[in-house]
This record gives structure tokens, C-alpha cells and sequence, in this order.
């Protein structure tokens, strides 16, 4: 009778140790920074100004109840969700255009790599000329956001397997099946990295806008309760406007996986918690 000495597989509670120590520690990672900034605050600070989150959490609740706070969290997240919508259809079709053309790519290259860095929120002055403030935000967020795709989705194609295409040509695949079923798998990676890097960007851009021009929505209610020395509720709202921008992000978190289901990194990310 022989012993075997191959290690026993790990079972599902096992594998839920270190993500059950990682969450744990996040937690107290929370609450340290909680009380920090309420030790601190009350240090250094006059509560008058910058309050304790002791007296911001309570605002935030009463903020919860109001319909003003809904009203504006929409209106925000209308523009965030209309920019993004411009951004991701522009920066696929116009990856696609420039990043499948050799000759393009390098004409373009450039011009692109000269554009990309400069914020959109200089276009301001000239915006405001010819739109809306509403439509000025939304424009800002497709643009500043449109870049990231763009670049996403180049280097996407860029990373397409020439062997991979040539076995698709040689199986007399067409240039539609081609783009279907090589081309396009191997972008949408990039896509769901990109996904993830444009939400908060378009939404720090949505509240920029109420900040800067008055645009309805959640910077609207942070500038005017600054303006009439709401400092609490100026706090509280900027309170909920991360946690807004945490929601966001794990939604977006969550449709990169069940967009990317079949890919090995989500896989790995899932099995790991």
C-alpha cells in the first residue's frame, strides 16, 4: 500500500482567507483615515471651516433625504453618461480608421501625441461663446475621455497577432470576420481598461463643470454651498460625490468582467476575489 505525496487541492474556504484578510484590511485601512481626519481636523482646524466628519456624516445622511441632491446626482450623471456614450463611439471608430491604415497611423502620430496632453478645460473660453453650459460639459467629458479610448483601441491593434491574421486570410475569412473574430478580442481588453480609467475621469470633468460655469448638477451644489458659507454641507456633498465616483467605478468594474468573461486575466481576477 502506497502513500501518495501529491498536495491536496485548496478548497473553495481556503482560497477565501486572504481575500476575506484583504477586505478586512481595507476596512481598517477606512477607519484609521476616518479617524485621522477627525483627530485633525479638530487639532488644527476651526470646525467653522473645515468641520470634523463627525459633523459631515450626519449632513450627508439629511442630504440623502433631499430631493435637490437626486435631482442633481442625475443631471451629473446624465453628462457623464452622454459624454461617455460620444467618447467611446468616436474613439472606436476613429482607432479603428487611423490605427488600421499603416500609412495614416504614421501621418497622424504626431498630431495626436501633440493633442492628447492638453486638458479640455482651456476650451472653455471658446466653448462658452457658441454652447450651452450644459452642452459645454458635456463636450468636455467626450473630449478629455475620447483621447484615452483612442489610444486604447490603437494599442490594441497594435498588439494583434500577425499569425493569428494570416491564418484568418488563409482560411479565406473576409475583412469583416476578420475584425470579428481576431481583431476586435484582442481590442476589447483595452477597451475594458479604458472603461474603467474614463468613468472617473468624466465624472470629475461633470462636476468641474457646475464648479467652473454653474452647470446643473453636483458642482453646482458644492459651489453654492461654499457661496453661502455651507461649509458642512459643502463637505458633506463632496462626501457623496466620491462615493458616487466609487459606485461608478465598480460598476464599471463589473461590466469588464462580464464583458471580458472569456479573458484569462478576468478569470485569474475572479478566482482571487
Amino acid at each position: 500500500m502506497t502513500t501518495s505525496s501529491r498536495t491536496p487541492a485548496p478548497t473553495r474556504g481556503s482560497a477565501g482567507g486572504p481575500v476575506a484578510g484583504r477586505r478586512l484590511l481595507g476596512v481598517v485601512g477606512l477607519l484609521v483615515a476616518a479617524a485621522g481626519y477627525e483627530a485633525v481636523t479638530r487639532t488644527f482646524f476651526s470646525p467653522l471651516h473645515v468641520p470634523p466628519l463627525s459633523a459631515v456624516a450626519p449632513e450627508a445622511l439629511r442630504l440623502l433625504t433631499e430631493a435637490r441632491f437626486w435631482t442633481a446626482t442625475g443631471r451629473t450623471l446624465l453628462a457623464v453618461a452622454s459624454g461617455l456614450v460620444i467618447a467611446v463611439v468616436a474613439g472606436i471608430v476613429g482607432g479603428f480608421a487611423i490605427g488600421s491604415v499603416p500609412w495614416l497611423l504614421r501621418v497622424t502620430s504626431s498630431t495626436l501625441d501633440f493633442l492628447r496632453p492638453v486638458p479640455s478645460i482651456v476650451l472653455i473660453p471658446v466653448l462658452v461663446l457658441v454652447l450651452d453650459v450644459a452642452q459645454i460639459t458635456v463636450l468636455l467629458v467626450a473630449v478629455s475621455c475620447f483621447w484615452i479610448v483612442l489610444f486604447q483601441v490603437l494599442y490594441g491593434l497594435r498588439d494583434v497577432d500577425r499569425v493569428a491574421v494570416d491564418t484568418a486570410r488563409s482560411l479565406r475569412l473576409g475583412p469583416l470576420a476578420r475584425v470579428v473574430h481576431v481583431t476586435w478580442p484582442t481590442v476589447l481588453p483595452y477597451l475594458g481598461t479604458a472603461l474603467r480609467l474614463i468613468v472617473s475621469v468624466a465624472l470629475a470633468l461633470a462636476v468641474t463643470g457646475g464648479l467652473v460655469m454653474g452647470a446643473a448638477g453636483l458642482g453646482e451644489l458644492i459651489w453654492r454651498s461654499q457661496e453661502s458659507g455651507e461649509f458642512t454641507g459643502m463637505y458633506a456633498l463632496v462626501l457623496l460625490t466620491g462615493g458616487v465616483g466609487i459606485l461608478l467605478d465598480l460598476g464599471a468594474r463589473l461590466a469588464e468582467r462580464r464583458l471580458l468573461h472569456w479573458h484569462v486575466a478576468t478569470r485569474r481576477e475572479v478566482a482571487t476575489g
